[in-house]
């Protein structure tokens, strides 16, 4: 089963930009996006054999959601937790026979940590809620976490230090949900490679240039981990700010 995630930055404009190419190439059994920025009348298109699951926020033309599954799953549930998390469309969880898939937008922490309080908050529910789940069956994690976990997760690690994304509390995060139970199929899969990204500014030449941030993710429960055959980043997959990211199960 191979399941794919990408952060999208609007999937209007990158269904402009080769989208459904690149699905046709690429053939994933499950597609997850981020910041599809829209809700599902608004575009029509072609992409047959999937079911399709929105979740779009109260705001308009902001963050937003998307599923689309070859395999039927179980249920689907939208958001978790208190109201708080409920508004911007980030999170969806589709349950297969063996394993739940959560697809994520993280909040971003803004400028100067704007949001920092917010996203520590959203951090320790959206671990308790993986946690329940993960009780029950063994969980998939996917999405842009909107954070690089090690010095070698982006190009420019000292001038970024303290930045959103790369701040020691965001980082601390992700530690402590790896430490709780889960696993960085990219890094098991392929060990400390440098270089390996999958969002890159659209300033200064950066992706040209491949100076990125390695901040989209497929996280599993340790006990999936067996089943993890392949963990690869798509850096030749254009239309958005970031590439696609994708794993395969046995």
């Amino acid at each position: 089963m191979k399941l794919l995630s990408w952060n999208v930055n609007g999937l209007r404009a990158c269904l402009t930009k080769g989208f459904l190419d690149s699905m046709a190439d690429h053939n994933p059994d499950v597609i997850c996006l981020q910041e599809t920025k829209m809700k599902p009348e608004q575009a029509e298109f072609d992409l047959a054999g999937y079911h399709r699951y929105w979740n779009s926020a109260d705001k308009a033309g902001y963050s937003g959601t998307a599923i689309f599954t070859k395999e039927e799953p179980i249920s689907v549930t939208y958001d978790f937790g208190d109201d708080i998390h409920r508004h911007e469309g980030r999170i969806i969880t589709a349950e297969y026979a063996d394993f739940y898939l959560v697809c994520c937008y993280t909040p971003n922490s803004k400028d100067q940590l704007a949001r920092l309080d917010y996203r520590m908050e959203w951090e320790d529910a959206l671990r308790a809620y993986l946690l329940e789940l993960d009780a029950v069956k063994p969980v998939v994690y996917c999405g842009d976490l909107n954070v690089a976990h090690t010095e070698i997760d982006l190009k420019n690690p000292k001038s970024n230090r303290k930045n959103p994304g790369f701040s020691d509390e965001e980082r601390g995060k992700l530690t402590e949900l790896l430490a709780a139970g889960f696993a960085d199929t990219f890094r098991r899969i392929n060990g400390n490679i440098e270089g390996a990204y999958s969002w890159w500014s659209y300033r200064f030449n950066a992706r040209k240039n491949n100076a990125g941030w390695r901040i989209d993710y497929f996280l599993v429960s340790e006990r999936l981990m067996e089943r993890v055959t392949d963990a690869g980043i798509l850096p030749d997959v254009f239309g958005s700010d970031h590439c696609p990211v994708t794993v395969t199960l046995n």
